[in-house]
């Protein structure tokens, strides 16, 4: 005996038929631990605890240069600038890779100066290398944001979403499976808002809301947002017949459940998120 105070120790049982501790991946080959892992218990602590921990890149790209007329050309091209940063993160043909590596992204561009604005957020630092040095205004500039909420939090905001709500496509499939929805865009302020607004989480209401609509762990006056209807987005490539509607919204978020606003600030909100809509941005 020492005398020494023991360190504080917290139990945690973990239990769940659909757990998966995974420890090494060989290509498409993914395995799981009989035992969580270390890494996975304290992203589970963190997430709790309302922290959030990502890398922001900022490039500033010369909208006149052919290359980045491109990606604003193509939104097949903007999302293949965006993922040339995290190369040999996972490997080649893994359908959800940007998803694995929480790439999230958002751009504006100044016609005036000519200049294209790119935010890159991800769980995993980027090399950005392999950019064209004609196409940068100046060097990519990449910080760490480390940041833990707390309910009561009052946080400044900029989103730019695909808001879309799905509609039956036409009656069930044989075998009684319903058939794929068919994705329809709102391009009325009104109904962007309203489809924002069902994506709120009032203090006291939980985290998914009815129909199954993901909530961000804040509320909002939805009358006070400010709100502007961007441009849309194509591709003229493999993708022909890609075309997203998108939405700026800023405004002011009071947290009511942290780790419902660390998730939604992980892995964004709404669809069309490899295409530089979903992230949400705060201060």
């Amino acid at each position: 005996m020492t005398g020494e105070a023991s360190p504080p120790v917290l139990l945690v049982r973990l239990a769940g038929p659909l757990q998966s501790w995974g420890i090494k991946g060989r290509f498409a080959q993914r395995d799981t631990h009989t035992r969580p892992t270390k890494s996975g218990v304290i992203g589970l602590c963190a997430a709790a605890l309302g922290r959030f921990v990502a890398t922001h890149t900022l490039i500033t790209l010369d909208a006149r240069h052919p290359f980045t007329a491109r990606s604003l050309i193509d939104a097949q091209d903007m999302h293949r600038t965006v993922m040339s940063g995290f190369r040999g993160w996972v490997d080649d043909g893994v359908r959800d890779a940007r998803a694995r590596m929480k790439v999230l992204s958002s751009w504006t561009v100044d016609l005036s100066s000519a200049r294209l604005c790119l935010v890159v957020q991800s769980a995993v630092p980027g090399d950005w290398s392999g950019l064209p040095r004609a196409a940068l205004v100046e060097p990519p500039h990449s910080l760490v944001v480390d940041r833990t909420f707390r309910v009561g939090d009052r946080l400044d905001f900029r989103t730019v979403v695909n808001p879309v709500s799905s509609r039956p496509a036409g009656p069930p499939a044989p075998g009684g499976r319903s058939a794929r929805g068919v994705r329809v865009p709102h391009t009325r302020p009104e109904h962007v808002k309203a489809w924002f607004a069902r994506r709120l989480q009032p203090a006291g209401e939980p985290p998914v809301a009815p129909g199954g609509v993901v909530r961000l762990g804040a509320d909002a006056d939805v009358e006070r947002l400010a709100l502007r209807i961007l441009p849309k987005v194509s591709s003229q490539g493999p993708h022909r017949g890609l075309l997203i509607s998108r939405a700026e919204l800023r405004g002011t978020l009071t947290v009511t459940d942290p780790q419902a606003l660390t998730a939604a600030l992980a892995h964004g909100v709404g669809h069309a998120r490899a295409y530089s809509c979903g992230l949400i941005l705060v201060r």
